[in-house]
């Protein structure tokens, strides 16, 4: 445990941090997994659940979680097994 006051606040923030990503992955690994699943199941609502996941991958990369051009590749890919 770090003696430095300002080391110690460190230390609380970036948990803090790494708890919202923590979140915020789960969040977006599962709404790809359910859009996927949905397009592999022909299920009714797999444009709305596609739809959805495009929507938490662009967040994801918004606040950094994801690169630009990764973030671009998973809806690029999702796309895809949409429209086949």
């Amino acid at each position: 445990m770090p003696n430095i006051k300002s080391a110690k606040k460190r230390v609380l923030v970036s948990a803090t941090k790494q708890a919202r990503n923590k979140s915020a992955n789960s969040a977006l690994k599962t709404a790809i997994k359910k859009a996927n699943t949905a397009i592999e199941t022909d299920a009714e609502d797999k444009e709305a659940l596609v739809k959805a996941a495009m929507k938490k991958i662009d967040q994801a990369a918004a606040k950094g979680l994801l690169h630009k051009n990764n973030a671009a590749r998973k809806k690029s890919a999702l796309a895809t097994k949409l429209a086949k």
